[in-house]
């Protein structure tokens, strides 16, 4: 949806000091090139002028190659217009550890780094989450509900196959990510764990997976997509009830004796973001 669109609904629905309270995350992701201040700048003011803003809340900086430094340039011009009043808050999406600390090295002040973060992809937790903690970087984590297959939908289903099974292309990364992580069979077992617990604190398979990733270190926020508008499907109660999720060390014990008979995703994939680039990228 169209971010000036989005921000029209919000005013004529609320209040314009609850719109105010709501804060933006703005997505750059440049084509590979220069990288000049005018370049830059020119999209953060294209941004402003289609939101009707006089500063950004949150620039989300992605880039594609690794082997082409520009990212700097462009981090170096994009933490100038933070400087100057343009943007709140600069942060990241998906960057590995190592590019995180490179970037850090040169003085670029970044608050947050966008990952994939979940029961099954526990990645972060390898070596991310300690850097990003040490540095005041919070992670905002996504996938967390596996596109919807960490739920009560699939709990003792039988393994979704094929384009009408997976009918989304979020369904069809997850599962991927599932296959890799252990398979179908070990899945129903994490579910049907998740569910035990969920049944004694009274809530869902979402609400636990959520806490469980919400109480990780460095974890200031999780993101989980919604169907705006579509009756049934933005489940926004029900995601806020996993705040009053208290996890117990016993829940936690019981996770984990799941999860460690899964294949290790950092030797399979790489480190965090190596999904859209490298070699795995490549083969998908």
């Amino acid at each position: 949806m169209d971010t000036l669109i989005l921000r029209k609904q919000l005013v004529a629905k609320k209040h314009p000091e609850e719109v105010i309270s709501i804060q933006g995350l703005t997505k750059y992701v440049p084509q590979p090139g220069p990288m000049t201040r005018k370049i830059v700048e020119e999209a953060i003011n294209c941004s402003l002028k289609r939101m009707g803003l006089s500063r950004l809340d949150c620039v989300q900086f992605h880039w594609w190659d690794y082997s082409d430094k520009r990212y700097l340039d462009a981090l170096s011009h994009l933490s100038d217009l933070q400087a100057e009043g343009k943007i709140r808050e600069l942060s990241l999406t998906n960057f590995d550890m190592e590019h995180v600390k490179e970037i850090v090295s040169k003085g670029i002040k970044i608050s947050s780094n966008q990952v994939q973060y979940s029961v099954i992809d526990r990645r972060p937790m390898v070596k991310m989450a300690e850097f990003c903690d040490s540095q005041g970087i919070k992670l905002l984590t996504y996938g967390t509900l596996g596109g919807g297959l960490i739920s009560e939908k699939y709990l003792n289903a039988k393994e979704p196959r094929g384009p009408e099974e997976l009918n989304t292309e979020s369904l069809r990364k997850y599962k991927e990510m599932v296959d890799i992580w252990g398979g179908w069979s070990l899945f129903q077992e994490l579910l049907q764990t998740l569910d035990s617990i969920a049944k004694v604190h009274n809530c869902t398979i979402a609400n636990v997976a959520t806490k469980y990733i919400l109480d990780m270190p460095a974890v200031g926020g999780v993101i989980i997509g919604c169907r705006m508008g579509v009756p049934g499907a933005e489940h926004i109660k029900e995601n806020l009830s996993s705040f009053d999720v208290s996890l117990t060390p016993d829940d936690i014990n019981k996770i984990e004796f799941v999860l460690k008979r899964s294949n290790d995703l950092m030797q399979a994939i790489g480190d965090c973001g190596d999904e859209y680039r490298g070699s795995f990228h490549q083969q998908r």
